[in-house]
């Protein structure tokens, strides 16, 4: 297949490196034109995926958004807070059905739309898809095995994109839910965040233990309350991405609620970070 990834941060870029690797025309875009020539020229992502050997072959990086758009399927990989922009900008391009899928976890902080309600919003006609789960770029670029969930209502085009995209270490499992597996994906964000709190606070074991466990509760009650299936957050987009975010050395969530619970402020912590740890703007919009 002819595959696109908009948004060159650390998972657009390992997600781009996987799908060349497996054998697809792969074009990954990047907003800046100066990281796109960086990271054409290195083969690497230094600033957000160091260490990780993007191939020559099979792999354009560009900063030219209409030469991203000439794909069969195109994964949105940008934050969710810039899904709006980014959507607003690509749907007067876009004919036809084209085949989105969003890799963003969060939601859309005006609208309070899931992101796939949003790309629906945008592109009416699109084929909308979210792909998420225990999949930390760290390790997906390292080709570390993987499973997660592709989530849409069309199950024979996500069959066709599972049998392309799958690999021997990046399993894909199909779901209807996509609702449900996009709730996933923003409230363990949240939950990770309290536990590293309390991790910074030096509770230990038996609070990281609670917090999970009575998180993974609220989330289903949450996701239930919004049309969620109970089942997907007892799955790899649910249990499998709470317990990875919470207790992962790669997650920012947890990491930005530690330096909390050591008495850092919020504004110092982001100030600092070159990634984005989506748990702190989905509080807000999950808890209003």
């Amino acid at each position: 297949m002819k595959l696109s990834v908009l948004g060159a941060g650390g998972w657009g870029t390992a997600l781009a490196r996987l799908l060349a690797n497996a054998g697809h025309e792969t074009t990954l875009w990047a907003r800046r034109p100066e990281l796109a020539e960086a990271i054409d020229t290195a083969r690497e992502n230094v600033r957000y995926l160091p260490g990780v050997v993007l191939p020559r072959d099979r792999l354009v990086v560009t900063s030219d958004v209409l030469v991203a758009l000439d794909a069969d399927a195109i994964f949105l990989a940008v934050p969710s807070f810039a899904m709006n922009e980014l959507l607003h900008r690509i749907a007067p391009e876009l004919t036809g059905s084209p085949t989105l899928i969003n890799l963003a976890k969060g939601l859309d902080r005006e609208s309070r739309r899931t992101m796939s309600e949003l790309i629906g919003f945008h592109i009416p006609d699109a084929e909308v898809f979210a792909l998420s789960g225990p999949s930390h770029a760290e390790e997906v670029g390292r080709d570390a095995p993987t499973a997660v969930v592709l989530a849409g209502k069309n199950l024979d085009l996500g069959r066709q994109i599972v049998d392309a995209v799958a690999t021997p270490r990046f399993r894909i499992y199909l779901s209807e839910d996509i609702r449900g597996v996009e709730l996933c994906a923003t409230v363990k964000n949240i939950i990770a965040v309290a536990t590293g709190i309390a991790d910074g606070l030096g509770y230990g074991d038996n609070s990281r233990g609670a917090l999970i466990a009575r998180g993974l509760a609220e989330m289903v009650r949450f996701g239930r309350s919004f049309g969620g299936e109970d089942a997907t957050f007892f799955g790899r987009s649910g249990l499998g991405d709470l317990v990875t975010t919470c207790t992962s050395r790669y997650s920012r969530n947890r990491l930005v609620g530690e330096r909390l619970g050591r008495g850092e402020s919020l504004e110092s912590i982001l100030s600092g970070m070159v990634m984005v740890a989506a748990g702190v703007s989905a509080t807000a919009v999950v808890r209003d």
